[in-house]
């Protein structure tokens, strides 16, 4: 049987000082899943983040991404990721390509496939047209629409989306969470998606409820609605996120 676990997280802890950010985080992302990393502010989501992507590094605990641990074999890790950051990276004074060009090249992609998969990426989010513009004079949504389209140029296993939509619009950040979901279906890819906004969240998602560095539930919506006897799964967050973590 073929092995779909794309992200495995185990045991995982990290602490700030004597302050603990996490404690015994355990959980999985198979392929072609939207697994919604739910949590209010400061719930310990941009820290777990920064521990997948290498930022930071874990004392305790193992994360691998389709199977090579990020320890042991952080190279080949890391090739499998796609990244999209709460603050833009993006530099302002490029232009779109030359951002997306850039990021090709780190890669070691040639410039004739990446000019090939960033026309590609574009015209799924109907940017190609602004290829030519600088940044800096686009708006928002526009900006996550570029930094969606550069964590996929190097055809990653896992997207990470840590609070993308924060600053935008209504209609922009419709229009990304559908995207994305429509991503995950169509590509196979694992997405692990942080966000403290139950609007964000489908039903067919897989959730994962993070408060105050802990796992308080995990499991599809339904279920998760069904194991805290909540009406809906706004009053399943509040009730999961009211309590102190044990």
């Amino acid at each position: 049987m073929t092995d779909l676990r794309a992200l495995s997280i185990h045991d995982l802890a990290f602490s700030y000082g004597k302050k603990t950010a996490l404690s015994g985080v355990s959980f999985e992302v198979q392929l072609g899943q939207c697994c919604i990393l739910l949590g209010p502010n400061g719930a310990g989501k941009s820290t777990l983040f920064a521990l997948i992507t290498g930022l930071y590094h874990a004392r305790d605990g193992r994360i691998a991404l389709v199977n090579y641990d990020i320890q042991k074999s952080p190279y080949k890790a890391l090739a499998q990721l796609g990244v999209v950051f709460q603050q833009s990276t993006l530099d302002l004074d490029l232009t779109v390509k030359q951002n997306l060009r850039y990021h090709a090249a780190l890669h070691g992609i040639s410039r004739k496939q990446a000019d090939k998969t960033i026309q590609q990426e574009l015209e799924r989010f109907e940017m190609f047209e602004r290829l030519h513009e600088k940044i800096r004079h686009l708006n928002g949504g526009h900006r996550r629409r570029v930094e969606i389209a550069r964590a996929l140029l190097h055809k990653p296993s896992v997207l990470l989306l840590d609070e993308p939509t924060v600053g935008l619009d209504v209609p922009s950040r419709q229009a990304i969470v559908s995207y994305i979901h429509a991503l995950t279906q169509e590509q196979g890819l694992a997405v692990l998606w942080a966000t403290h906004l139950i609007d964000e969240v489908y039903p067919t998602d897989q959730l994962v409820v993070l408060h105050n560095g802990i796992i308080q539930i995990t499991g599809t919506v339904d279920e998760v609605i069904a194991k805290v006897n909540a009406d809906n799964l706004q009053g399943a967050f509040a009730l999961l996120t009211q309590k102190e973590a044990r």
